[in-house]
């Protein structure tokens, strides 16, 4: 199949939650409310519930291992 699984997000600007919203809303918009969205950077704890909430299925920052994402992404889909 071709269709997208997931999307992952990397945000260095601080506009995390902001940006992982519009972008859900898009998703959802285009029929696309099954995606999953995973995302790394900085991204402070605090954020880490908001983002949940929004529907990111997955928060990486740093020292997060490659492995760990990849098992996280082959889990999600």
């Amino acid at each position: 199949q071709e269709d997208v699984d997931v999307v992952g997000l990397s945000v260095l600007s601080g506009a995390h939650v902001t940006l992982t919203a519009s972008i859900k809303e898009k998703l959802k918009e285009m029929g696309g409310d099954d995606i999953k969205i995973i995302i790394g950077g900085v991204i402070p704890e605090v954020d880490h519930p908001k983002l949940k909430e929004i529907g990111v299925s997955g928060i990486f920052t740093a020292g997060s291992s490659i492995k760990a994402i990849a098992e996280h992404v082959r889990e999600a889909c």
